[in-house]
């Protein structure tokens, strides 16, 4: 018999239940990254490079500002990585049209064939188990997700949705 999750304890904000809750996170999104791990091992790019096509592909024409708040990462990190996507013709830059010194960020359509090549198998995972939890555990889920986001970050959550 398959372990399934059940419902949560009256008693959710006990340590057991807050380390259930942990574990099943981090084991989530451990499987649920090794979906998209193999193609990305496959043309020789890693997990921030996932990042960086998959947020270029919610938002085209994001600064490389923007980039960089959501991803929290170090422009000298986020740098290599660009251009190693910028090399493979993955993604594309621009000026802004008002201020020039911005760089905009595209994906060509070799970065957005491989961004949606990966999403799809992430896809695939997710859906799966949405249709196993129900509407109502999804809603659940976003909005214990959301409420790991801290107030003055989920502007640029909301933005994403368009």
């Amino acid at each position: 018999m398959a372990a399934t999750a059940s419902t949560a304890s009256p008693l959710f904000l006990r340590e057991t239940e807050l380390r259930r809750g942990l574990e099943l996170l981090y084991f989530g999104y451990s499987h649920l990254t090794r979906s998209i791990d193999q193609g990305l091992a496959d043309e020789g790019l890693g997990r921030a490079h996932h990042r960086a096509l998959y947020f270029i592909a919610r938002k085209p024409d994001m600064t490389v500002s923007e980039l960089l708040s959501l991803l929290a990462i170090t422009k000298q990190s986020l740098g290599r990585v660009l251009n190693e996507l910028a090399d493979r013709k993955l993604v594309e830059t621009r000026p802004g049209e008002r201020d020039r010194r911005q760089r905009l960020l595209r994906l060509t359509a070799a970065g957005a064939k491989m961004e949606s090549e990966l999403f799809e198998a992430a896809r695939l995972r997710m859906s799966a188990a949405y249709v196993s939890a129900g509407q109502n555990a999804v809603s659940g889920f976003w909005a214990v997700l959301e409420g790991l986001v801290p107030e003055e970050d989920r502007s640029q959550v909301i933005a994403l949705r368009g």
